[in-house]
C-alpha cells in the first residue's frame, strides 16, 4: 500500500488530499487508517510531525461522509458526533484547521472550543449543530456545565497527545469528560511517550485496541542533526545572537523552560535587530496567535517559546531548533526538537548546555539512546562545562567527557506526505 487511493478512503476525501498536493500517507497514517476505517479502537504511539493528526481525521470523516450523503441531517443542536480533545488551543485551532481542509468537498460541520478568547461564538456555532468538535478540556467543562454542549450523541471519541494532557494536570477534566461520552463508542488516543500514566488512562478508555507505532517512543526525528554547546549561562545570549548572524537560519523555534526567560530572549533579538516574538500560557490568545501568525508568513524569524505554549505549534519549514535552555523532562527534549524535520525535509536542532544542566543532558542522551555532537568551535566553548561532571539533580552522577561522535542519518527521498 503506497498511495492514499489504496486506503480507500471516501472520493471527496481523496479529492481534498490531492488538492493540498499529498499522495503518500506516513507510516502512522498506513498503520491507523485502515482499523479505524473497521470501527476499532486504536492506541496510537507517534511523535510530532508524523502525520497523526490525518491519522485519525481521514477514518472519522470517511465515517462521517457515509451516512447515505444526508449527514446534515443527523445533526441536533449542541450535540456533536464526534469529539476530540486537544490539550492546548494552538492544537486544538490546528487540528480544526486540518478537518476543515479535508472536508472542503462534504457536507460537514467541525468546530473548535478553547479559553482565552469569548465563548459566544464557540456557543453559536454549537446551537447551529456540527459533526465534529475540536476542544481543549478546560473551556469544554465550562460549557457542558453551562447546559451549552452536551456529549450524549458522541459517536468517537479521539484524545489526542495524551501525555501532554496529563503533564499539565488534565487528568480529572478528561475523565469527567469521558464520564459524559456513551460507553458505547469509537476511541482514539494519541501519545508520544508511553508512561504508565498513559498506560493506565488507555487501559480505562479502550476497548481490545490495536496498537500502531510510528517510531519507538522517545525516539528523534532521523533526519534532525543535533549539536550541543557548552556555554556559560551568562553567556548565552551573546552566542545566540552570533549564531543568529547565520542567513541560513531562517525559521527558527527557540525554548526557554520559563514564561520570562521567553520575553527576556524575545527582548534581547528584537533589540538586535532579529524580529521575534514570544509565545506562552500569560499572553492573551488573540497575542499568541498574532505571533504564530508572524512566525508562519515569515514576518517573524524566531519565535521563543516555553513547552507547553509550544506544544500545539505546526509550522512547516522550521529550518532550526535552538534549545536556549535544556528541559528537565528528557521527553520534552524530543518534542521540541520534532519541531522542525517535518514532512520529509531536514532540520538543526542546536542545544546550548550550562554547568547546571549537565544531569539534563546525561538523561537526554540516555533517552534518546545516542551522544549529541558537541561543537567547540565558537568563541563562548567551555572547557570546564565540557569536562566537569553531571551537576542534575536525578541520581548519581558520572562525568561526561565531550562527544565527537558522528551521526549517520538515513537518507531518503522526499515524498509528498501529510505532515498535520
Amino acid at each position: 500500500m503506497t498511495d492514499f487511493a489504496g486506503l480507500k478512503l471516501a472520493q471527496p476525501i481523496l479529492r481534498a488530499i490531492t488538492d493540498e498536493g499529498y499522495t503518500i500517507p506516513t507510516p502512522i497514517q498506513i498503520k491507523s487508517i485502515p482499523p479505524l476505517l473497521e470501527g476499532r479502537d486504536l492506541l496510537g504511539v507517534a511523535q510530532t510531525g508524523t502525520g497523526k493528526t490525518a491519522a485519525f481525521a481521514l477514518p472519522l470523516l470517511h465515517r462521517l461522509a457515509g451516512d447515505a450523503g444526508n449527514a446534515a441531517g443527523k445533526l441536533q443542536p449542541n450535540k456533536p458526533r464526534a469529539l476530540i480533545l486537544a490539550p492546548t488551543r494552538e492544537l486544538a485551532g490546528q487540528i480544526n484547521d486540518s478537518l476543515r481542509s479535508y472536508s472542503r468537498h462534504l457536507d460537514l460541520r467541525t468546530a473548535v472550543i478553547f479559553g482565552g478568547v469569548s465563548a459566544r461564538p464557540q456557543i453559536q456555532a454549537l446551537t447551529r449543530g456540527i459533526h465534529v468538535l475540536v476542544a481543549t478540556p478546560g473551556r469544554l467543562l465550562d460549557l457542558m456545565n453551562q447546559g451549552k454542549v452536551r456529549l450524549d450523541a458522541v459517536e468517537v471519541f479521539i484524545l489526542d497527545e495524551a501525555d501532554r494532557m496529563l503533564d499539565m494536570g488534565f487528568v480529572r477534566d478528561v475523565k469527567k469528560i469521558v464520564a459524559a461520552v456513551p460507553a458505547r463508542r469509537q476511541t482514539a488516543l494519541f501519545s508520544a511517550t508511553m508512561p504508565s500514566s498513559v498506560q493506565s488512562l488507555a487501559s480505562g478508555l479502550l476497548n481490545d485496541p490495536v496498537r500502531v507505532e510510528a517510531a519507538p517512543a522517545a525516539t528523534t526525528a532521523e533526519k534532525v542533526t543535533q549539536k550541543i554547546f557548552f556555554v556559560p549561562k551568562e553567556k548565552k545570549r551573546a552566542l545566540l545572537s552570533e549564531l543568529l548572524k547565520d542567513k541560513d537560519i531562517e525559521r527558527v523555534l527557540i525554548f526557554t523552560r520559563t514564561k520570562h526567560g521567553a520575553n527576556r530572549v524575545a527582548r534581547h533579538l528584537q533589540e538586535n535587530g532579529v524580529h521575534s516574538d514570544a509565545i506562552h500560557g500569560n499572553k492573551a490568545q488573540n497575542a499568541r496567535q498574532r505571533a504564530l501568525d508572524g512566525f508562519r508568513s515569515g514576518s517573524i524569524r524566531a519565535l521563543v517559546a516555553t513547552d507547553i505554549a509550544a506544544r500545539g505549534i505546526d509550522v512547516d519549514g522550521v529550518t532550526h531548533v535552538i534549545n536556549f535552555e535544556l528541559p528537565n523532562e528528557p521527553e520534552s527534549y524530543v518534542h521540541r526538537i520534532g519541531r522542525t524535520a517535518r514532512a520529509g525535509a531536514a532540520g538543526i536542532a542546536i542545544s546550548f548546555c550550562d554547568h547546571e544542566e549537565r544531569g539534563y543532558l546525561r538523561d537526554i542522551e540516555k533517552i534518546i539512546r545516542q551522544s549529541v555532537p558537541v561543537i567547540e568551535d565558537h568563541p563562548y566553548h567551555s572547557a570546564e562545562i565540557a569536562n566537569a561532571p553531571d551537576s542534575g539533580k536525578r541520581g548519581p552522577q558520572q562525568t561526561r567527557r565531550p562527544s565527537h561522535g558522528r551521526r549517520n542519518p538515513q537518507r531518503g527521498k522526499r515524498t509528498a506526505r501529510i505532515a498535520a
